[in-house]
């Protein structure tokens, strides 16, 4: 083949490849959003949240196969950074819950988005995220929780006397640092720290997340040797709560081996739940 035909066909493959996707900066106040959309109509919205690491996680390199993923499969995918990237707070500490979700009412008016079809996907303090806004706001259709706690915890300030999360200008209730937990935090033992709070069980009341409230299915997964949060025991309490409250919903809890960031091994598992119950 001459090696003009052949530059030929490799150009028309790269143009073709450029139109399949696109990766949209929206104007988001107190939000950095990033969407990436497929070719298709009124594809179903999926929403990343990204935990404590802050910036927009789910925007980066690490992240770009899953969101490619997310694309092949038909959904649209909506990258949100809340703190520690362009135009938010530096600190994750009283972010605005409404914020957050007035960017993804934002990304939900393109024309090329199901506004009916809406999923979070949160990881670590990303899925407390994700729990909040399926709680707070009917719209939200779905949550994913990689991770997740069941309440409110202090903001990542030097003092711990704040939330990290608001809602309509207000401080949400959360479970405080105690005494008992000084000693864990002293000596960098962040999951003794969060097991000795959550023996704090007046604050757990009143900052526990009401995932009750969510309008749509619900998928956990959690880390049995987590070393950062009892991740598993949370979930299942969780799980507890929605059988309580006779949850209408599809729900699950997949407890993992490992550490922290085990459950990101097994993202096939969250395709499988929303194919399932999302997007029919």
């Amino acid at each position: 083949m001459p090696l003009s035909r052949t530059l030929f066909s490799a150009l028309t493959f790269l143009l073709l490849s450029l139109q399949a996707t696109a990766q949209i900066r929206l104007s988001t106040p107190q939000v950095e959003s990033l969407l990436y959309l497929g070719t298709g109509k009124q594809q179903a919205l999926v929403v990343g949240l990204g935990g404590s690491e802050g910036g927009n996680a789910w925007a980066s390199d690490y992240w770009k196969k899953t969101r490619e993923q997310f694309l092949e499969k038909g959904y649209a995918f909506l990258a949100i950074g809340y703190f520690g990237a362009e135009g938010t707070p530096d600190t994750l500490n009283r972010i605005a819950i409404d914020a957050v979700y007035r960017a993804i009412q934002t990304a939900s008016r393109h024309p090329q988005v199901d506004s009916r079809k809406i999923a979070l996907i949160g990881g670590s303090r990303g899925a407390d995220l994700a729990l909040l806004l399926g709680s707070y706001y009917k719209s939200i259709d779905c949550v994913v929780g990689l991770m997740a706690s069941q309440a409110v915890f202090p903001g990542h300030t030097s003092h711990f006397s704040t939330p990290c999360w608001t809602y309509r200008g207000r401080d949400l209730p959360f479970v405080p640092v105690n005494e008992a937990a000084i000693p864990f935090l002293m000596r960098s033992d962040l999951r003794g720290a969060f097991e000795a709070m959550l023996q704090d069980s007046a604050a757990l009341a009143q900052a526990v997340i009401p995932v009750e409230n969510i309008r749509g299915p619900v998928l956990l997964l959690s880390a049995t040797e987590d070393e950062i949060c009892p991740s598993t025991p949370m979930a299942a309490q969780m799980v507890e709560r929605l059988r309580q409250q006779h949850f209408r919903y599809p729900y699950e809890h997949l407890a993992f081996p490992g550490g922290h960031a085990a459950p990101l091994q097994h993202l096939d598992r969250v395709f499988a739940f929303l194919d399932l119950h999302f997007r029919e």
